[in-house]
């Protein structure tokens, strides 16, 4: 296009060519920047989702380790060490996100919540920051030792099970750091390969990138613990024999009644089961569960063990499990459990919440009555608002399985609402600027009372010294009162009394008066 002698009008069209290029260049230029923006949004997404599943795998870890040590609290240790080191890495290549973006300027948009994509086309912000020649900065230096230390870590964790090794092969190829080999042949250390010379985009994408690798490591290696554990945890070995009675104690002369069953229902055929010396028939105490039937009388009062033992065939051979467990005898009940669910008394004119039972006797089959007594939603529950007198009593009486009935009583003393404490800007005494008490709010507060019952002060009477008391409606201070108070001298004790409230419910007390000193 530049050769011999052009005319005006070649030479014009041969620069607009050249604009039209560079123009496509730099759209092509802008779609590469968008594309790399896009591909971040994506793997942030794929972030967040994977660390509340991380979340929960670990708190399933946990929770097995406490609930089945001999199984699990090995591998939740581990887990806990892979969580540290992660999130350690995690934040830390955050930070860097945080720097690039903060040293390029860039903002995200208020209204999109997106990046400008297209303008981040800076290469000179990381160049800068993490190279210089042919060798690291400080820097660069630093973002290495991060990479290498987090790569130790888990390593170290790999390293306790020989189990481990195929995901610790796995692991380290993710996180290879080894050189890389350019189109020219040329081998370029790990950070100049993957960082210098980009986009400032193409950079936060790849750091981001490296969180997800992060994180995608961290669920495997939970899954591999908790895999590891739960292969181990299938073998009948790991399966102990557990006794489910029908329910927890039995009367004196009652038949005991439940199952016994092997872990988690495992439905396995036993070949044989003896239950106190006495061999079961198959046939008849085993369901389709795999649980055995248990029918035998119960002895005296008191606790007993049931001992035993399954047989079953793994491998060909005979695997004996035992059966140890036990169960208590209680007397027939001929007392009843009644409490008050806050307090040992009663208050006049709330509702007070109250559980009544019937040692071994479910909630349809006990009745309780006494006067202002309602039977509640939930299973013994009662509310009270007693009224008058000063005791009530409550009489409960309970069907037992055989048709007979038993009863009892209990006596509750009545009390009433405790007189509350008077407060002005939440204190009942102490110092406080004339100011704060000319525009303060006088309260009524019942202290350490375990029901919720809000007060309005109705009135109230300040005493200045040296002026007349004033009577104040509501719960602030009238144009009179704020006139005697201006007329107070510093470090005078002001009074307020005779503090009247109302409440939903009872009658209130007058609440105690406040002595408040003006500091000024």
């Amino acid at each position: 296009m530049a050769g011999g002698k052009l005319s005006a009008r070649q030479k014009m069209i041969n620069l607009m060519y050249l604009v039209f290029i560079a123009m496509m260049a730099m759209n092509m230029s802008k779609e590469v920047l968008s594309a790399f923006g896009l591909m971040e949004a994506k793997f942030a997404d794929a972030n967040e989702a994977t660390s509340n599943r991380n979340e929960a795998l670990l708190t399933d870890l946990k929770e097995k380790g406490v609930e089945k040590p001999e199984e699990f609290k090995i591998p939740a240790a581990r887990a806990e060490q892979v969580q540290i080191a992660s999130d350690k890495f995690y934040n830390y290549l955050e930070s860097l996100k945080v720097d690039l973006l903060r040293k390029g300027e860039y903002k995200i948009d208020p209204e999109t919540g997106k990046l400008p994509f297209e303008a981040m086309d800076k290469t000179d912000i990381l160049d800068e920051a993490w190279f210089t020649g042919d060798r690291l900065t400080k820097k660069g230096d630093e973002v290495m030792a991060e990479l290498n230390g987090y790569k130790d870590a888990i390593k170290t964790v790999l390293a306790t099970d020989e189990a481990y090794r195929g995901s610790s092969e796995s692991f380290e190829k993710t996180f290879s750091t080894a050189q890389e080999v350019n189109k020219d042949g040329k081998k370029i250390d790990f950070l100049n390969y993957n960082f210098q010379g980009f986009p400032a985009i193409a950079s936060y994408t790849k750091l981001t990138a490296m969180q997800n690798d992060v994180k995608v490591a961290e669920a495997s290696m939970y899954n591999l613990f908790l895999g590891k554990t739960l292969t181990e945890a299938t073998t009948l070995n790991n399966y102990k024999a557990i006794v489910l009675a029908d329910k927890s104690a039995f009367f004196a002369g009652e038949k005991f009644q439940g199952r016994v069953v092997i872990g988690k229902y495992a439905n396995v055929p036993p070949t044989k089961l003896v239950v106190e010396g006495q061999e079961v028939d198959l046939s008849k105490a085993i369901d389709s569960s795999g649980a055995a039937r248990l029918d035998f009388n119960v002895g005296a009062v008191g606790e007993h063990t049931i001992n035993g033992e399954f047989t079953f065939i793994e491998n060909g051979k005979e695997l004996p499990i035992k059966i140890e467990s036990n169960y208590v005898v209680v007397p027939r009940p001929n007392s009843a459990t009644i409490s008050a669910d806050k307090m040992n008394v009663v208050y006049r004119g709330v509702v007070n919440p109250m559980t009544i039972s019937f040692a071994g006797v479910p909630d349809n089959k006990v009745s309780a009555s006494g006067a202002g007594l309602k039977k509640g939603s939930g299973t013994g529950k009662y509310s009270m608002v007693p009224s008058s007198g000063r005791e009530v009593t409550i009489n409960v009486t309970a069907t037992l399985d055989d048709g007979s009935k038993v009863s009892d009583k209990a006596v509750f003393r009545i009390k009433d609402i405790p007189k509350p404490t008077g407060k002005i800007n939440g204190q009942s005494e102490g110092k406080l600027p004339r100011n704060n008490v000319e525009i303060g709010k006088v309260e009524s507060v019942l202290e350490d009372f375990d029901f919720d019952l809000p007060l309005t002060v109705t009135s109230f009477k300040i005493k200045v010294p040296g002026q007349p008391s004033v009577t104040c409606s509501g719960n602030r201070l009238n144009g009179t009162a704020k006139g005697a108070l201006r007329k107070a001298k510093r470090g005078a004790a002001v009074q307020i009394f005779d503090i009247k409230s109302r409440s939903t419910g009872p009658v209130i007390k007058p609440a105690t008066p406040v002595v408040i000193e003006l500091s000024n």
